[in-house]
């Protein structure tokens, strides 16, 4: 069985032992990048490692011709098989992303091997805290993990870029969906935000809003529902929503969530809303 969505507290710890499972640890804080990683080595799942936001999941690197590319852009493709294989990611590997934020930056990388090309990937559903409240202990010890031979595959994901989403501004033909909070969305957060407010016409949907209050996602009809008051009838066809937030990463969350919905093929702008107001020629709007 594979699991390309969610997986359970019980069920991980079912096949915590079994060598092709490769477990990563993306515990992160935006105000404090050291804090993922000294959360890590405080404690972490057995035989986990460590996928740092900045450096791992990202390439901050300007664009070809120098432009900003928002606070967490991709990197390359074949870049980020080389980090998979470093991690020992096989191409029969299942691989398994946690935090303890709910999922808010394990969806990241969850997102980032189908882009690659790799189903076998899933969440942990209520991350560490649901592990820890199975009863599980943590570990200080390093992963044992041989180089995997993961390859580049076609992608199992939708990406657009500024241009798309400016040209979409004229001729509406998709929605955008912003998962920041929604004092961010309306440009209330200027700590976050310096820029603060909208891509116009954008819709908001917290990521958190895809949780229970103990920090599982909801099951599929809620999250279905939700999405539905959110976008209205556009959600029967979901490849014409797209999903930004600050810098692409809890935009992730809310594809997710739509996946566990049954309402996949919802695009992805990488750059979100970080990128979009870095060029002051770009139209932004403030309140709900």
């Amino acid at each position: 069985m594979r699991y390309t969505t969610l997986i359970s507290a019980s069920d991980l710890a079912q096949h915590l032992p079994e060598p092709d499972w490769i477990l990563l640890d993306c515990r992160h804080d935006l105000a404090d990048p050291e804090a993922g990683r000294a959360a890590y080595d405080a404690g972490h799942i057995s035989n986990a490692q460590f996928a740092n936001l900045d450096t791992d999941l990202s390439d901050k690197r300007p664009g070809p011709n120098g432009e900003f590319r928002g606070r967490h852009p991709l990197p390359e493709r074949a870049a980020f098989i080389e980090t998979l294989r470093r991690w020992g990611v096989n191409r029969d590997s299942q691989v398994v992303a946690y935090d303890a934020q709910g999922g808010m930056f394990a969806a990241r990388l969850w997102w980032m091997l189908r882009w690659v090309g790799h189903e076998a990937v899933a969440v942990l559903d209520g991350g560490l805290p649901a592990w820890t409240a199975h009863g599980m202990r943590l570990s200080t010890g390093p992963a044992s993990k041989m180089r995997g031979d993961i390859s580049l595959q076609p992608s199992i994901v939708s990406i657009v870029n500024a241009d798309d989403v400016a040209a979409n501004l004229t001729q509406p033909l998709r929605i955008v969906v912003d998962a920041r909070a929604p004092d961010r969305f309306r440009g209330e957060n200027e700590t976050l935000d310096p820029v603060g407010g909208h891509i116009p016409g954008a819709k908001n949907r917290f990521f958190k809003d895809n949780l229970q209050p103990d920090g599982r996602f909801k099951p599929a009809d809620q999250l279905r529902a939700d999405f539905n008051n959110v976008v209205g009838p556009s959600v029967m066809a979901p490849e014409a929503i797209i999903m930004q937030c600050g810098s692409g990463a809890t935009a992730c969350h809310n594809l997710l969530a739509m996946e566990i919905a049954g309402l996949p093929g919802a695009a992805l702008y990488p750059g979100s809303w970080s990128e979009w107001c870095s060029d002051r020629s770009r139209p932004v709007a403030t309140g709900s």
